[in-house]
């Protein structure tokens, strides 16, 4: 069952020059994993300090093994260590109503 990861992020717009470049890295990563459908960048209208990223994988799994890749982590740990706080992630699953 594919899912949805929400990746939070909140940092000032001073970073947005240092942060960006990482996210992009980010992203070509999750290309290359296994598992990977999409991914989309959303600002916040109310703090445009606020970002969401929502990627899509075919399975938590998926998810879990890009997480865990070595240079993954390493430019999360530089994310957050640039916007002085930890990303939040939240993974949810389809319902069908």
């Amino acid at each position: 069952m594919h899912v949805k990861v929400i990746s939070r992020r909140l940092f000032r717009i001073s970073q947005k020059d240092e942060v960006i470049p990482l996210l992009k890295q980010l992203q070509e990563k999750a290309r290359q994993q296994h598992g990977y459908i999409s991914r989309s960048t959303c600002s916040s209208l109310n703090d445009p300090g606020e970002y969401i990223v929502i990627s899509e994988w075919k399975t938590a799994d998926d998810w879990l093994d890009y997480m865990n890749n070595e240079a993954v982590q390493e430019i999360q740990w530089k994310i957050d260590s640039l916007i002085g706080e930890k990303t939040f992630f939240d993974v949810y699953r389809p319902e069908e109503f």
